[in-house]
């Protein structure tokens, strides 16, 4: 599915902490969301599946568009919206008094699934999706807790993509990972775009040219003002030939 914010606003207790932000998130692309601390980035990612709005005194101006639907608009059920568009976090979020199968089982189960036979067979497609059953399958039965953090990361990725979303966030999701598991979690993205759209927070430099297809660039104008984007374009071309000198001095390390 297409993803489109248009002068997407989003607030905390009236203050603005990303300003008019338009942007096109292509299917079965990766875009990676750069930018300095405080920029915006995750709220802007958070309000892509209407979290943002759970935070307190939390809003939201503009539109967001899954493809022609507005997720903002009346009657749009936010659980609905939240099943379309999953959501990987910074650091992993086994539930932790769960196994590894009622882990990836429980947004089937809250969807009201309830035949063992098809809960045992998405939850093992999710976890070969995921990269992690050949590593899990053993012990699925056994504390989620008990994986390795890499292992955790993966097995909330399977989680979130055995419901069948369409759009795949992740806010930062190698940040407390190792080198090892951060490449695994890359080349498990490089190929879950081929039936996700998925967006991508990151600080890693490097990171975003390895795994994304496009990229855009948030900044502040300075300490207190909401985040605004600054450049958008594919990776390569904005990486090498950036079109704004902001974009080009947060990238080379002069600000940021």
């Amino acid at each position: 599915m297409r993803l489109e914010a248009e002068a997407l606003t989003c607030s905390y207790g009236g203050e603005a902490a990303v300003r008019d932000v338009s942007l096109v998130l292509e299917p079965k692309q990766v875009t990676a969301i750069i930018g300095p601390s405080g920029c915006g980035k995750s709220t802007f990612l958070r309000s892509l599946n209407r979290l943002h709005e759970v935070a307190p005194g939390a809003s939201v101006s503009g539109r967001v568009l899954l493809d022609d639907t507005d997720i903002y608009g009346p009657g749009v059920d936010p659980v609905d919206v939240r099943r379309l568009v999953g959501m990987v976090f910074q650091k992993p979020n086994p539930f932790p008094t769960m196994s590894v199968f009622d882990n990836v089982a429980a947004g089937l189960r809250l969807a009201g699934v309830r035949r063992r036979s098809v809960l045992a067979e998405t939850v093992e497609r999710a976890l070969r999706d995921a990269g992690l059953w050949l590593e899990v399958r053993d012990r699925l039965n056994r504390p989620a807790t008990a994986l390795s953090g890499g292992q955790q990361q993966r097995l909330c990725i399977a989680r979130a993509i055995a419901v069948d979303p369409q759009v795949l966030l992740m806010d930062e999701p190698c940040s407390a990972l190792d080198p090892i598991s951060t490449l695994v979690i890359e080349d498990l993205i490089t190929r879950l775009k081929d039936d996700y759209t998925i967006v991508i927070v990151t600080h890693n430099m490097q990171q975003a040219a390895r795994v994304s297809d496009v990229t855009a660039f948030f900044t502040i104008d300075g300490v207190g003002s909401p985040g605004r984007l600054v450049e958008t374009g594919p990776t390569s071309q904005l990486f090498s030939t950036p079109q704004e000198s902001r974009t080009e001095d947060y990238i080379t390390g002069r600000f940021g």
